[in-house]
């Protein structure tokens, strides 16, 4: 059954259009339409997240608003035949949280066909250890291998790789075999780093050649990329014959300078990685992957924990990159 009212972690703007959080009373109704309705057990904070907080129109056109791109709990109650009362499911991405009542709340309501039945082997708090960042780590390190990089093959490069989506993507890549080098310009981070399994840690300035030059010394296997910008440009021209990156960011930048002499003459693929709107059937199946045999270790070791009243300082620091590894958050406190 569920409560009357509830809390959520409301943003609003004032009329000068600058954004205030705070935590808020609301009521079912208050809810948008969907055949789902979930008691949130956890969420997490993601980068895309702090820009909703902060009132980015680039991320939210509509406030107030309800961040949180990622929820998982129990369903209270559903109208969709495959879901039942009790089933413990999770949602990322879609529009959850973007322009949608998010996660960072203890109920969302959400049409069926975003919601995952959380596999066997995972918590609901470990499906909030990876959220979107795991789960876009994961179709990350998937491209790679469709794209014939196999363990063994060579050095496996991962910038960004002390934030949620390089962190992750180290674990996954070193569970699975792979020789991991973690490029990240936090030396704070490189413990973390070591505990998720890279081989080897390098700064991002070495992943950020300004020559110019349309080919650079071959030194990877494949990468998975999380800044975008001159750092992925850079990655691309440093691919070995037949290599591949999978682009899953643009904090460092949208633009892309290349010839395409790293395509022609080396063989090299680009991937590009949408986790928002990835068919239904491959996050099944990503998912399943991530409870079982791609499932690091230390995954636990890997996150820290927020509730709605220590939000604000996560989201001012993830927006200033100064998180190492993931945020779950929980609905409580505030």
């Amino acid at each position: 059954m569920a409560a009357d009212t509830f809390r959520c972690y409301l943003v609003t703007k004032d009329e000068s259009g600058k954004a205030h959080a705070a935590v808020a009373q609301k009521t079912l109704a208050d809810l948008p339409a969907g055949e789902v309705l979930i008691r949130v057990a956890y969420s997490s904070l993601n980068y895309k997240d702090g820009l909703s907080a902060s009132g980015s129109v680039g991320v939210t056109r509509k406030y107030p608003h309800v961040p949180g791109i990622d929820a998982a709990g129990a369903v209270a109650e559903s109208t969709a035949a495959e879901f039942r009362a009790g089933d413990e499911v999770l949602v990322t991405g879609y529009d959850l949280g973007q322009n949608t009542w998010g996660g960072f709340s203890e109920y969302v309501r959400v049409p069926a066909a975003w919601v995952v039945p959380l596999p066997a082997a995972l918590s609901l708090r470990e499906s909030m250890i990876y959220g979107t960042a795991g789960f876009t780590a994961a179709q990350s390190v998937a491209a790679l291998a469709a794209h014939g990089i196999e363990p063994g093959q060579g050095e496996v490069l991962v910038t960004g790789a002390s934030g949620g989506v390089g962190s992750l993507a180290v674990a996954l890549l070193s569970k699975q075999g792979y020789r991991v080098t973690a490029s990240s310009g936090k030396a704070s981070a490189h413990d973390l780093l070591k505990l998720a399994g890279a081989a080897q840690i390098i700064s991002r300035d070495e992943v950020n050649d300004q020559s110019g030059k349309p080919l650079l010394p071959t030194r990877y296997a494949g990468a998975v990329d999380t800044v975008g910008g001159n750092t992925l440009s850079t990655v691309v021209r440093s691919l070995a014959r037949g290599g591949c990156v999978a682009a899953c960011g643009l904090v460092g930048g949208t633009d892309l300078k290349l010839t395409v002499y790293p395509f022609l003459l080396r063989g090299v693929d680009l991937a590009g990685i949408d986790s928002a709107e990835c068919p239904m059937a491959t996050r099944r199946r990503l998912w399943q992957r991530l409870a079982t045999d791609w499932k690091p270790a230390c995954l636990a070791q890997l996150a820290m924990e927020a509730d709605f009243g220590q939000l604000p300082a996560r989201i001012e620091q993830i927006l200033a990159g100064q998180v190492a590894g993931r945020v779950v958050v929980k609905p409580t406190g505030g």
